[in-house]
């Protein structure tokens, strides 16, 4: 049997991300952004532009750990930044936050909800999601074909 996974966009993703070899459909999630058709209480990635990333650490902060509250349930699930660590370093957002905060919080964030991946542009962020969501799926499939062989 082959695996064909099918990846799920959320239905409040405005520009999705478009993946060379997984087929998606919109759909609604209850956590994150992308997830995989008929995995979606394990698989989860929630995605970030530089922008919102900042936004996150200051005024959006409250509603951004909620939602990484409800990762950290999911198997599977990442945060995927449409930026690199030296971006993030380099600040030069507008607003008042320094990179010294946003480190700060991203740092605490992963030690406490999930890794954060520093993708670097937003295709690169798409292929690494695609990669991910389709090795997920793989784990998930290895995981419970091994378990059905012991039922026989």
């Amino acid at each position: 049997m082959r695996l064909k996974p099918v990846a799920i966009v959320d239905t409040r993703e405005k520009t999705a991300w478009r993946f060379a070899h997984l087929p998606a459909e919109r759909g609604t999630l209850a956590t994150g952004d992308y997830s995989v058709r008929g995995l979606e209480t394990l698989v989860a990635l929630e995605r970030k532009s530089l922008g919102d990333l900042v936004a996150c650490c200051g005024r959006g902060r409250e509603r951004f750990v909620a939602e990484l509250v409800r990762l950290r349930a999911y198997r599977f699930r990442a945060v995927v930044v449409e930026a690199t660590l030296a971006e993030l370093e380099r600040g030069g957002w507008p607003g008042k936050l320094a990179p010294s905060h946003v480190l700060g919080s991203i740092a605490s964030w992963q030690a406490r909800y999930c890794p954060f991946v520093f993708a670097g542009d937003a295709d690169a962020a798409a292929r690494w999601a695609e990669r991910y969501l389709f090795q997920a799926a793989r784990a998930i499939y290895e995981r419970y074909s091994a378990a059905r062989a012991l039922l026989v």
